[in-house]
């Protein structure tokens, strides 16, 4: 696994007398690929906090997959656009704050908190406030978010929901 904007290279065994040693070069990586799959994967995740649908559905193929924190599989880009508008109407200031990313192949892992306040009524408190460390998992196919999934503990969320009934 590589860490965004690095790479390892190793080089052949160099002979000094009888010994052997292996010389390992750290430097950037510059590779359209991994830049590719993570500025999707920035994008997705710009658009989420800008509540920005018309993106959202942009950066989805048709068959995007949303799997949420408690395993639940959202299939069809119609149908997660319409799960984002019902979230986004209940925690309305929802965001992501990345802190880390990380590529594998055509997957994006990025490290941060998820962070919002829940709302019946529409008018945000600071008391609904919350925040939950996260991680979200991309897995980009064609300049695509084929599937978005949560990583979060989401009792903060849920307590809130349960007080409020």
């Amino acid at each position: 696994m590589r860490h965004s904007g690095e790479s390892l290279q190793s080089r052949s065994p160099k002979i000094a007398g009888n010994s052997y040693y292996l010389v390992v070069v750290r430097r950037e990586y510059n590779g359209r690929m991994e830049t590719s799959l993570e500025s999707v994967a920035k994008e997705f995740v710009k658009a989420i906090n800008r509540q920005d649908l018309e993106t959202l559905a942009t950066l989805m193929p048709e068959e995007h997959r949303f799997i949420d924190s408690l395993g639940r599989v959202m299939v069809g880009r119609e149908n997660v656009r319409a799960g984002w508008v019902e979230y986004f109407r209940m925690v309305a200031d929802y965001s992501i704050e990345l802190q880390e990313t990380f590529i594998h192949g055509p997957v994006v892992v990025m490290l941060g908190l998820a962070q919002g306040s829940y709302t019946v009524d529409g008018q945000l408190t600071e008391l609904e406030r919350w925040s939950s460390p996260a991680v979200f998992r991309a897995f980009i196919d064609d300049d695509k978010v084929k599937e978005w999934r949560v990583y979060a503990d989401n009792e903060p969320v849920r307590k809130r929901i349960r007080k409020s009934k």
